[in-house]
């Protein structure tokens, strides 16, 4: 849908003709002394990541493109670098590339339920819950003496991440892991 440059906001996806879709990261109005107001727009290529900025007159037509959000269920691995997905309201299968993914595919669980965001039956990005709990498989033992505050030992998750995780988590034990920076939350609730 065509809109306007100077509606244009942070979070939007906009379609330049080029064939890339590229998602507003900044924007700024500005107004020369002499001629007419432009908007600087700074913006990043969502299929590759990388940036650009660019500027518009106020009044320019920019085609923005809507992406599509649905829930998706984690069914499986090839064993390779795809990753099928089952919508959990129409029960098609969407495979997703493990470069899609990025790090947070670690963090995957069998049935785990996802927010996938597509263009055209393409997966853009996948947004993983807040949270997840895991095993630790390896903790270092407890020094005796060393205090509580502020000192964390390293960890390691059956999917082999490695965390920093206080003095009295030992191995076996189920923790809450942060799926953005994998940092440790909390000792497990069950």
């Amino acid at each position: 849908m065509k809109v306007t440059a100077i509606t244009l906001r942070p979070g939007n996806v906009i379609d330049l003709e080029d064939g890339k879709l590229w998602a507003v990261t900044k924007y700024d109005i500005m107004q020369p002394g002499k001629g007419a107001s432009v908007i600087q727009i700074e913006m990043r290529d969502i299929r590759s990541g990388n940036k650009n900025n660019m500027r518009f007159r106020t009044q320019e037509m920019i085609e923005k493109v809507r992406l599509e959000q649905a829930e998706y269920q984690y069914l499986f691995n090839d064993g390779a670098d795809v990753f099928t997905f089952m919508n959990q309201e129409s029960f098609e299968q969407l495979e997703v590339k493990r470069s899609v993914l990025g790090d947070q595919a670690a963090f995957l669980q069998d049935g785990m339920i996802v927010t996938i965001e597509t263009f055209e039956n393409e997966p853009l990005s996948v947004t993983l819950p807040d949270s997840v709990i895991l095993r630790i498989v390896e903790a270092e033992p407890v020094v005796k003496g060393q205090t509580a505050s502020s000192s964390y030992k390293p960890a390691i998750l059956e999917n082999g991440i490695k965390v920093m995780v206080p003095p009295h988590i030992e191995s076996g034990i189920r923790i809450v892991v942060k799926t953005a920076d994998s940092s440790y939350v909390e000792r497990a609730k069950d």
